[in-house]
């Protein structure tokens, strides 16, 4: 039975038979907190007398008229299907239904604002779920003009794709909003967002000379904090980017930026209606790394309307033309067009160190995915289909020329425009405008998966060079060894610095590349290679490297230089092939001196990593105090009001160990301990409140009073997981059947619950619910949604404890389910890596 899935072959063949051309949908919004009336009117083209089924998810249908027949509901509508039969060369289908408000980010979401009560709505589409909201052909090739009228109170406000139109008032606080239709669209980028929500406006002028509308939207209770004026600047300074680069107007006639409740994700493209995660609106002081990734989303989902919306994808297969293009494009518009200059240096500190960790993975995969189903594509939103797309369509642009590139971005969007491509379409256009061949780069670098590593291999006498190769290697299961382009830089101490003194850049192929430029040339303190990240490879530091990086990393002058550092020893240290004790030195002593907040961010969250799991056992409990007393120390140290002087309270407080520790953090909250700068906000002062929880230091009822005191969605977050990370047996279970045992909680709750749940200061406390885990994964993924079961999932995998024993028990589960979804066996094997990678490096430190 197909239950909700939908494989490619039936969506192949459903294309074969059916041409989608216009829906007329009309919502009913008022018909109280768990359902929606939904009528839609599909008309489309089809193989006369053909068979087929239409999608929709919804808890009752009334009726369904297909050319002026009726069909028995009962007979046609089953596992989310209604079939279709006897069709004609036109057709027009009409169903009338009540679908299911959800509270888990997927279909049409609906949140009440616990500071006043009100409701908000918004939608989410991808990957399947309009059919949540409307009978629809969910697939991405079967694109249609979509026209939306909803009733909803009056007071409300209704945006979608389209510009929102005067509402046609009731007189009974209802009214009805009949928007124009969309043009040709897949129908996961339609979107209804409504309720009483802020919104202030503003416009540009495009390069076709059209004027666009723009809109910001957010919550009442959250609107003071939300500075439009700002989001309003990056959006002008990324449509005249793209529109410059891509030679191709805006194709839409407004854009609408909507920052919305318990959201899953960071944004969605929604045409014209960009959603996005109510964390971009700052209600506390954040990180420069957070303020910066908000610019890098906003053009990343500008960049969604040209790859993506106006041009898509024919299946799921070529996701990653969607999600790397826009990761690429956002990257490149944020360094060239704001004033986030570094954004390369971000890349390689959060993106690059995304792609490589799930490059590695046993689920690892081509960037062009074999997407089978739509279970394939929903684990498929990962580190390559974004991060290592972006890294190779970087490369790709160095490649062929960025002015080639850019050309044959712009013939690709005028070529294709309103329709639908694969793979060869985009390349065409680049090898037309670059005159290269580009078949056997796609096969290795699009068709093939893993990562390389280059190491360097040197001879010396007396200190000078006598020959310097680079060795390319590349795992047994995937031993593609691929072409780079790269750089390779030479670092020395000079009055108290580490510059470069010699830099030479050349392509690299093979087993092993002899460099001769570098024969004869005095070996420096720090041999550097893919010095300014042109490549994507893992790269090692030799042992007189390591050395100088643990001793000066911090006095490398150039951030993209200290991140690649940075980034070969914790691949060095996550491979074990470096001890983890090491990479801790090298952290406690060098991070001081770094200055781009993501590569900080990223580095503290890989330093307790390594304390919690990667350092031997015996030695586990004094690293985590040795870390928390050194993020203590740096952060009494740093600058006040600075950056990393939040990074470094906030990753102190999540580090505690001991109690004296915890005192500290009580201190800090309560105001016996100031630092000069740091102000203890709402935000700040729910972390610390969380480490305490974590610690045994509050109670419940406690928590309780804080959550009163912070009466909003947030604050609900923050309470749930400091309730789930109390050290206790009875708070452990009492999160665990909040969490398996009830349906009910929304998304934001399940994630920030199953957060505490696995805080590493509970770790020992985990060892008891390890057969219950395993228990629980069938009937959690059997009955959720696909969201709420990987949450679930991830989240409630006892990780913290690194042992031999959830390693055995995990590998007898995949073991003995072997049948079951490949989408699950994938979510289980990753947790499964991360324990052997962790056992790996405990070992190494341990010698």
């Amino acid at each position: 039975m197909p239950g909700e899935n939908l494989t490619r072959i039936e969506a192949q063949e459903r294309r074969a038979v059916v041409e989608s051309q216009s829906y007329e949908v009309q919502l009913d919004l008022t018909k109280g907190a768990e359902v929606f009336g939904s009528r839609t009117t599909a008309r489309f083209a089809a193989t006369p007398g053909a068979a087929t089924f239409i999608d929709l998810i919804a808890r009752e249908v009334r009726s369904i008229v297909l050319n002026g027949r009726e069909l028995d509901p009962a007979v046609a509508f089953a596992d989310s299907r209604i079939a279709l039969t006897d069709l004609a060369a036109e057709n027009e289908l009409v169903i009338d239904a009540d679908c299911l408000y959800t509270n888990t980010g997927e279909g049409l979401h609906r949140f009440v604002d616990p500071v006043d009560g009100e409701v908000y709505l918004y939608s989410q589409f991808e990957v399947p779920d309009s059919r949540r909201m409307y009978a629809v052909f969910e697939q991405p090739d079967l694109k249609a003009a979509f026209q939306f009228t909803v009733t909803a109170p009056a007071a409300w406000k209704v945006v979608s794709n389209q510009t929102t139109p005067e509402p046609a008032d009731h007189g009974d606080g209802t009214a009805t909003w009949t928007f124009a239709p969309t043009p040709r669209i897949s129908s996961y980028i339609t979107a209804l967002i409504a309720g009483p929500y802020e919104s202030t406006f503003s416009e540009l002028t495009s390069a076709s000379g059209r004027v666009i509308p723009l809109g910001v939207y957010g919550r009442k209770s959250l609107w003071q904090h939300l500075d439009a004026d700002y989001i309003f600047d990056k959006t002008r300074e990324g449509f005249a980017y793209f529109e410059s680069k891509f030679d191709v107007p805006y194709p839409f006639e407004k854009y609408d930026q909507l920052f919305v409740p318990e959201f899953n994700a960071g944004a969605m493209e929604n045409a014209g209606a960009v959603t996005f995660t109510e964390t971009y609106v700052f209600r506390s002081k954040v990180t420069d790394a957070v303020k910066e990734r908000r610019v890098v989303t906003i053009l990343h989902e500008l960049a969604h309307m040209w790859f993506g919306d106006l041009v898509t994808m024919k299946w799921w297969n070529d996701l990653w033309l969607n999600e790397s293009f826009a990761e690429w494009a956002s990257t490149i518009a944020t360094a060239e067009a704001t004033e986030w200059t570094a954004a390369w240096t971000t890349f390689n500190a959060m993106e690059k160190t995304w792609a490589y960790r799930q490059d590695q993975l046993p689920s690892t995969h081509p960037i062009v995915a074999e997407i089978n189903d739509l279970h394939d594509v929903e684990v498929n939103f990962d580190g390559i289909t974004y991060a290592k797309g972006g890294s190779v369509l970087k490369q790709l642009s160095s490649w062929v020329g960025i002015d080639e590139f850019f050309a044959g971005v712009s013939s690709y969007f005028k070529k294709h425009a309103w329709s639908n491509t694969e793979l060869p379409d985009f390349l065409a256009e680049l090898e037309a405008t670059s005159g290269r061949d580009l078949s056997a780069w796609s096969k290795k670098w699009l068709e093939t998966a893993g990562v390389n590593t280059l190491t360097p291999a040197i001879d010396e006498r007396d200190g000078t060079i006598t020959k310097f190769s680079i060795l390319q290697t590349a795992p047994a299961d995937y031993p593609t060894i691929r072409p780079h382009r790269l750089g390779v830089g030479f670092y020395s101490m000079q009055d108290g610095a580490l510059v470069r003194v010699h830099h030479v850049e050349l392509d690299v192929d093979g087993d092993r590349t002899d460099v001769r430029e570098l024969v004869g040339l005095q070996r420096p303190d720090l041999i550097l290679l893919n010095d300014e990240d042109l490549a994507y490879a893992k790269i090692r530091l030799d042992e007189r490297s390591l050395r100088t990086a643990i001793e000066h990393l911090g006095d490398i002058a150039d951030p993209l230089a200290r991140s690649l550092v940075w980034g070969a020893a914790w691949d060095m240290t996550r491979d074990a092939e470096a001890s983890p004790s090491d990479y801790v030195d090298l952290v406690l002593r060098n991070i001081a001196g770094e200055t781009e907040s993501t590569t900080v961010r990223t580095t503290l969250a890989q330093l307790q990593l390594t304390a919690n799991s990667y350092v031997a056992p015996d030695k586990r409990h004094q690293t985590r105090i040795k870390v928390a007393d050194g993020l203590w120390a740096l952060a009494q140290s740093a600058e006040a009001g600075t950056d990393s002087q939040l990074q470094f309270v906030t990753a102190f407080a999540s580090a505690a160990a001991t109690d004296p520790q915890w005192q500290t953090v009580r201190q800090l909250r309560d105001g016996e301990i100031a630092l000069e700068g740091l102000t203890i906000d709402t935000d700040l002062s729910w972390a610390l409140l969380v480490s305490l929880a974590a610690g045994g230091l509050v109670t419940a009822e406690q928590i309780d009073e804080a959550r009163a005191a912070d009466n909003t969605a947030k604050g609900g977050e923050f309470a749930a997981q400091a309730k789930a990370a109390l050290p206790s047996s009875v708070a452990k279970q009492a999160a665990w059947d909040g969490l398996v045992s009830r349906a009910e909680l929304p998304n934001t709750i399940v994630r920030s619950t199953a957060l505490g749940f696995t805080h590493p200061a509970g770790r020992d406390l985990l060892a008891e619910f390890i057969p219950a885990y395993f228990d629980m994964l069938l009937p959690v993924w059997e009955s959720r949604t696909y969201h709420i079961a990987e949450y679930l999932i991830f989240g409630l995998y006892p990780a913290p404890l690194a042992s031999a024993e959830l390693r055995d028990a995990t590998r007898v589960w995949l073991t003995e389910h072997t049948e079951v979804s490949p989408a699950l066996r994938r979510l289980v094997s990753e947790n499964l890596a991360g324990v052997e990678r962790a056992l790996a490096a405990q070992e190494c430190d341990a010698q």
